[in-house]
């Protein structure tokens, strides 16, 4: 039972977003946008999409959610999918992977 009120409000979430991502800075800018929320996770190129896995206290992740259909100003973000994740995440931080 201790471990259901350290989790009460924490999510975690698989984002895949599609359109014009590649090649204009979003994963730099994702990176930046969930370390100042206190995210942990990744984000990282896929085909000609991109990925993010996020946890993180509920209004946080909703807040990168909202940005990830936004994106940086470069981007044209035309579909955002998001998954729960119910598997323990590993990361300590946010980072770019490959």
């Amino acid at each position: 039972m201790a471990n259901k009120g350290k989790l009460a409000g924490f999510k975690m979430l698989d984002i895949r977003v599609s359109g014009r991502v590649q090649g204009v800075g979003f994963r730099a800018c994702a990176q930046d946008r969930a370390l100042e929320l206190g995210l942990r996770g990744w984000v990282r190129n896929s085909d000609e999409d991109v990925e993010l896995s996020i946890a993180g206290f509920a209004d946080e992740v909703d807040r990168m959610v909202a940005w990830c259909r936004m994106g940086p100003p470069l981007a044209r973000v035309d579909e955002v999918l998001v998954s729960t994740r119910s598997l323990e995440m590993e990361e300590r931080d946010f980072r770019i992977t490959w």
